[in-house]
């Protein structure tokens, strides 16, 4: 191998790394959640410890809103010397599954977080949650209700109107020891009986009007199989699975603010270790569903190709799509932490994307709307070598060689043969530079059966190698272009917004989110022409094609049916069009 090529694999296996190995930590921006837990440290309120837990749900995968949750966690543990642990909550065999374990597991490594011997289930605490729930019971501060789940509800009450006791709220503890214990045994039929804590009917939080903690549910577990057929309700597990662990600080997002003090009353009542529970706004996104029961939907209903769908806001979707692990650490990094719900702009995301692989990405030639161009004065069958850079951005990426021959393709919106006065391409008697190449100029335009342009013949200027005239004659363009007899045939996916509207939910009455789905989000172009450089191109290498934007190999590009490329990103980045305008003003 050539000084030349070895540059170039240097240069593409830089790129097509994940990033993990240059996770910073210590460089989270300051915000109210980091000043909490500096304060902790200083005043030695946790005995010097950190100690923090990612804790998704497994019924779904991970989108753009846990990875701000995933780099807070993890990114607070790492700067003030702690742990962050991986714990499953799965309480609710009906919906998780062993693929959204797996994805979850995949997804977090990949963002470049490591949670050592600290990967955690909920479901491995089930036997001292029921033996804390006996406690409560023998306690007479829980009971087993009657009630089925609507009679639950109309008994619990509204904002405006306080709740009333269940008729089964007195039962005495002997029975209703009794009653849980059969449960627990597999006596009572699926929503037959609940157990409930015995708190407060009026009070003004509905989270403390005797909360269910235990309902009856005759599913297989994942974890556990058909072990149990109660199943802790998740505000019951939630604050438990953090004592068990020795959290100190749980940090949540802003609609478990009014739990917490159901949290507090479980854990004083039981006189166990208590965590502090610290909430943020969750992360939202323009043009994009967050909800993963939305997500869900259009997965199942087919509107998308899967949950790695590129469209989709899942972390697998934007892997697939070409984003790195550092552009998405970075956004998070960016967006900071804040104590009110708000929008981000998914330009911001879009300009860190760009930000990172425009420094990573080597750079390659692409045709995706191929036009034929035949050099009539280029000698017959003569091949030339000409050298190419990997990466302005980075001078160790190196050079490497492009072919070049007398038949070439170049987009078809660079030739236009009526040009209008501010077109500087190709048109009929005009000059331009071919990237890294030689001048031409247009002589014929041929034309198909239906009228098209079929293919272009120029000329070339011999002494203009390399793309500079020697005469200081100058043009007003120069095209990215690909050898005809070189070229490698592939496949090019262009995606656009999921969303019609900034925020999906916005529809018309007697709609839903998905009357606003944008049916131009994927654009398949087959035909295109890729430069030889790109074979054998590993499942989600990123590369620059110059001109048209970034673009990454789909994990389905089989040698059998050609290299796939979904486009991660356009070249146009609104982002930072935005911000030197404000900047302006």
């Amino acid at each position: 191998m050539d000084e030349t090529n070895e540059k170039q694999v240097s240069s593409q296996k830089k790129a097509n790394s994940n990033g993990n190995d240059k996770v910073k930590v210590g460089s989270g921006k300051p915000d109210f959640v980091r000043a909490m837990v500096a304060e902790d440290m200083k005043t030695g309120k946790w005995g010097g410890r950190v100690h923090t837990r990612f804790p998704p749900e497994p019924n779904g995968y991970l989108h753009i809103g846990h990875a701000k949750s995933i780099c807070l966690n993890f990114g607070i543990a790492a700067e003030f010397g702690g742990k962050c642990n991986l714990r499953f909550d799965d309480t609710n065999p009906v919906k998780e599954e062993e693929e959204y374990i797996r994805s979850i597991i995949e997804d977090v490594k990949w963002l470049g977080f490591d949670w050592g011997d600290r990967l955690c289930f909920g479901s491995d605490y089930f036997e001292q949650m029921y033996e804390w729930a006996e406690q409560l019971v023998k306690a007479g501060k829980a009971y087993v209700c009657d009630l089925n789940a609507e009679e639950t509800r109309e008994y619990r009450g509204t904002l405006t109107r306080p709740g009333e006791e269940s008729p089964y709220r007195n039962r005495s503890v002997e029975e209703n020891l009794d009653l849980f214990r059969r449960m627990r045994g597999g006596e009572f039929s699926d929503g037959s009986r609940t157990l409930r804590a015995k708190i407060d009917m009026a009070s003004d939080n509905l989270n403390m009007r005797d909360p269910v903690m235990y309902r009856i549910l005759h599913a297989a577990h994942p974890r556990t199989g058909d072990k149990w057929c109660i199943y802790p309700m998740y505000d019951w597990a939630h604050g438990l699975e953090d004592s068990i662990e020795g959290v100190t600080h749980s940090i949540c997002t802003l609609e478990f603010e009014n739990h917490r003090p159901l949290y507090d009353w479980f854990l004083d009542e039981l006189g166990v270790y208590h965590p502090q529970q610290i909430e943020f706004a969750r992360l939202n996104l323009s043009y994009t569903v967050m909800s993963k029961r939305k997500l869900l939907q259009l997965v199942e209903e087919g509107y998308v190709k899967g949950w790695d769908d590129p469209r989709l806001p899942t972390i697998s979707g934007m892997r697939r799509r070409g984003y790195s692990p550092a552009s998405i650490r970075n956004f998070c990094g960016r967006i900071g932490v804040n104590k009110f719900n708000s929008t981000v702009d998914i330009a911001l995301l879009e300009h860190c994307v760009r930000e990172d692989l425009n420094k990573s990405s080597p750079r390659v030639m692409s045709v995706l709307r191929p036009l034929k161009v035949i050099i009539d004065n280029y000698p017959q069958g003569q091949v030339e070598e000409l050298k190419a850079i990997n990466n302005p951005e980075d001078a160790s990426a190196g050079m490497r060689k492009v072919p070049f021959f007398r038949e070439l393709y170049i987009e078809q919106g660079d030739f236009m043969e009526e040009p209008p006065k501010k077109f500087y391409r190709l048109a009929p008697g005009r000059e331009v530079r071919l990237r890294y190449a030689y001048y031409i100029t247009c002589t014929e335009a041929i034309k198909d059966a239906d009228g098209n342009i079929a293919e272009l013949h120029c000329t070339y200027d011999p002494a203009t190698r390399g793309g500079d005239s020697p005469d200081g004659r100058k043009v007003k363009a120069t095209l990215h272009w690909v050898s005809a007899a070189h070229a490698l045939p592939a496949e090019v996916w262009l995606y656009e917004h999921l969303f019609t509207k900034e925020n999906p939910d916005d529809a018309a009455e007697g709609e839903d989110f998905k009357s606003n789905l944008n049916r131009n989000s994927l654009e398949v172009l087959t035909g295109c022409k890729v430069e030889p450089s790109l074979e054998g191109a590993a499942p989600l290498s990123r590369y620059q094609f110059e001109r048209m934007g970034y673009f990454c190999v789909d994990p389905d590009s089989l040698e059998k049916r050609g290299l796939i490329f979904n486009r991660t990103a356009t070249l146009r980045d609104t982002w930072a069009k935005i911000q030197k305008q404000q900047q302006s003003r």
